[in-house]
């Protein structure tokens, strides 16, 4: 038997045949970012060998053509099926709409990744002792990056509060508020409490600041407290990478959160660029349109986006 990821599952049904997209495998936890493949030594402490899983492929490589059972079930013909950038990640940093390399990236919803694009793998104390990961990109790009808490906090505050609001009225609640207060969002007790307006007000009363009083006072705690933490992330990034971070490009549905993003820009002192929402979903279209040949590099990809999607800068 062949061991499946879940988007290389999906190319087996569609094709037959058995491989391993990069970005996917890469953060299996089961990944030599060295050596480029999966680790043996890791692999033979959970009772397998590289043999039990399908060959290497890479965003963009075609695999295959549909097999003849879903041609008969669809009635198409042996239509190519190309691997993308399978990870979710992997596919909307490739749609970050960057114009050269000096750029961070902020995928935001619910969780929070940040990072950059390296041309290697990081790794060192610094980045271990950080918690930096490193997961595949597209040409053999590296995203360096971080998981970081998102709008997972507000998401299950919202829950807590009877009267049902719009989520752009409850995000304009942070300009009601002139609550200062701020929480490290990546703090243990935020991560599965019974309830988060509490699990906040414990936090606050633990390092001694002002409690919220009102639902407008929490969304600008968890707000300012997600910018933060975002700006502490970047300064780490700064002193660990070779990237010259000069402008930080925001993706995901966070990204249309204004008062967010304004008080991400205030807090990291330089241009956060916001867009596009359906990263993952035009990354993944553009490495197909690039296996067809009509796209040719990643910086034509990601300027075809920057010139097709609306972006918003605050500075």
């Amino acid at each position: 038997g062949v061991c499946l990821f879940m988007p290389d599952a999906l190319i087996y049904m569609l094709t037959g045949e058995a491989v391993m997209e990069r970005t996917v495998a890469t953060t299996s936890q089961m990944f030599n970012p060295r050596e480029g493949d999966l680790d043996a030594e890791i692999l033979a402490s959970i009772g397998l060998k590289r043999e039990h899983f399908g060959r290497l492929v890479n965003p963009g490589e075609k695999v295959g053509v549909l097999s003849r059972k879903v041609q008969e079930q669809t009635g198409l013909g042996a239509v190519p099926v190309v691997a993308v950038g399978s990870h979710d990640t992997a596919s909307a940093v490739a749609a970050v709409p960057a114009e050269d390399e000096n750029f961070a990236y902020l995928s935001c919803g619910t969780w929070s990744l940040l990072g950059i694009e390296s041309q290697t793998p990081i790794i060192n104390d610094e980045s271990l002792r950080h918690n930096f990961t490193n997961e595949g990109g597209l040409d053999g790009t590296t995203r360096f990056l971080k998981n970081i808490t998102g709008l997972w906090l507000l998401e299950h505050c919202k829950k807590e509060w009877k009267a049902p609001k719009n989520i752009n009225e409850l995000n304009a609640l942070c300009m009601a508020s002139s609550c200062q207060s701020l929480i490290n969002p990546d703090d243990q007790s935020f991560a599965h409490p019974d309830s988060m307006t509490a699990a906040i007000c414990s936090y606050l009363m633990e390092t001694g600041q002002p409690l919220p009083k009102e639902p407008a006072d929490y969304v600008r705690i968890i707000f300012r407290s997600l910018a933060h933490r975002y700006a502490e992330v970047v300064d780490v990034l700064r002193n660990i990478s070779p990237v010259d971070i000069r402008r930080l490009h925001v993706i995901g549905g966070g990204s249309r959160n204004e008062y967010l993003m304004r008080f991400t820009a205030d807090a990291l002192g330089m241009p956060v660029i916001a867009g596009p929402q359906e990263g993952t979903a035009l990354g993944n279209a553009l490495v197909q349109v690039r296996a067809a040949g009509l796209v040719g590099s990643l910086q034509e990809m990601r300027g075809i986006i920057g010139r097709s999607v609306e972006l918003k800068t605050y500075i």
